[in-house]
């Protein structure tokens, strides 16, 4: 019998298969990725340090399913990689119909060799209000197959044999990877489509292709906004603001900034050869991370990202931003004094902050709704469904602060 693939390396495999395709088809990833590239090697060289791996290969995407069989085997395939889901992100308060979570590796030892990540967000149908458009959603969503067979066989071998080959794994990335590539033929005619999207752009983005495809990618910066100043620079439409807190001199959560959802052309299937619709969805997107809250950290900053957003809008967001947190301490020792982060002491007998590795409900339905110019904020009323998410992934989703709490209790890798 031929040995099994870590799911460690198969997770490396799928990232970079995943980072290569969406490059040939967002080019304007590919500027994105140099800028990064050029802005992380002017802090290391400013630092005088080399560039650790993790900078190099880290990356997170998102992908959006229609249906709770989708977001099931969703899970299954992210398994084979090592990938569990961890957190509960409720978006419907910001106005976006879906709730989430983010396939990741938990481990210590798994994230420092590759610490590939996916936001992937369930459709919530019961806040489609047309009651004949959800039906409808429904039966369109229930003819389509979403996973090749090829991949459906692999996932069911991997949960057999506890893992697949070298060849398997392979086949695997191949398989898996049409799940997320992109499709310009819709399912839908026009005149469905702009139901789907006058009810929400992202239910129509949802619902309208034979696949969700990858919607963003994401690499990690040192310093998100130089990053930000540069795509400003050459012209790029970048996002208004960066999301997240403000710049600091230690980093919290994540800070994310994006260039903005491109327009791309699409058939409708009442449209003949040679004609073209439009669809927005794909963007590409930075992200730079910091210290991992404890709950007391988290209700902190809640609590002060609430007053930035009420506040004077006469007032730019960055100043208001920045005003609010001021009361947010701002150097290790008191936020190690107040419990407001997660730390783990170093051989040395120095404190280390612990990396955040997971998402901000608010910075990722603020990267939603910016990136879809002209949307119309819907007010979703419902409670967090948590539950019922749970009910459809198949599982609990894993608690992040534990992992956290886990991690600072245990020694540093070496």
């Amino acid at each position: 019998m031929s040995a099994l693939v870590d799911p460690d390396l198969i997770r490396t495999r799928f990232a970079a298969a995943l980072s290569d395709m969406y490059r040939a088809e967002v080019p304007l990833y590919a500027d994105l990725l140099a800028i990064v590239a050029d802005v992380n090697a002017r802090v290391l060289a400013e630092r005088g340090e080399e560039a650790e791996a993790r900078i190099e290969i880290e990356r997170h995407g998102a992908i959006r399913v229609g249906t709770a069989e989708e977001l099931a085997t969703m899970a299954r395939a992210f398994a084979v990689m090592g990938m569990e889901p961890v957190g509960y992100y409720d978006l419907a308060p910001a106005g976006v119909p879906v709730h989430s979570t983010a396939f990741r590796p938990t481990s210590e030892t798994a994230l420092a060799a590759n610490p590939f990540r996916v936001f992937c967000s369930l459709l919530r149908h019961e806040l489609i209000e047309d009651e004949t458009l959800r039906a409808e959603v429904g039966a369109i969503l229930a003819r389509r197959s979403i996973f090749t067979p090829e991949a459906l066989a692999l996932i069911a071998q991997a949960e057999r044999a506890g893992g697949l080959d070298d060849a398997q794994a392979d086949a695997f990335v191949v398989a898996l990877l049409e799940t997320f590539r992109w499709h310009a033929d819709a399912t839908v005619s026009s005149t469905t489509y702009q139901h789907l999207a006058a009810q929400h752009r992202l239910v129509a983005d949802i619902v309208a292709f034979k696949g969700p495809h990858i919607n963003h990618l994401t690499p990690r910066t040192l310093d998100i906004d130089a990053v930000q100043a540069e795509m400003l620079r050459r012209g790029i439409d970048a996002k208004d603001v960066i999301e997240g807190p403000p710049a600091r001199a230690v980093p919290i959560l994540l800070r994310q900034t994006s260039f903005k959802a491109l327009t791309e052309a699409v058939r409708f299937t009442d449209q003949a050869a040679g004609e073209a619709g439009r669809h927005t969805a794909r963007f590409g997107e930075i992200e730079q991370r910091g210290a991992a809250l404890t709950p007391k950290g988290r209700d902190l900053y809640d609590r002060l990202l609430g007053e930035a957003q009420s506040g004077d809008r006469s007032i730019p967001h960055e100043q208001r931003l920045a005003q609010a947190f001021a009361v947010f301490p701002d150097d290790l020792d008191t936020l190690v004094a107040e419990g407001l982060i997660y730390v783990r002491r170093k051989d040395d007998g120095t404190l280390a902050p612990i990396t955040y590795e997971d998402f901000l409900p608010v910075s990722a339905a603020g990267i939603f709704q910016s990136n879809l110019s002209g949307e119309a904020r819907r007010d979703y009323s419902q409670v967090s469904s948590q539950a019922e998410f749970e009910t459809a992934l198949g599982r609990a989703v894993i608690d992040p602060f534990a992992l956290y709490a886990a991690m600072a209790e245990t020694p540093a890798i070496a």
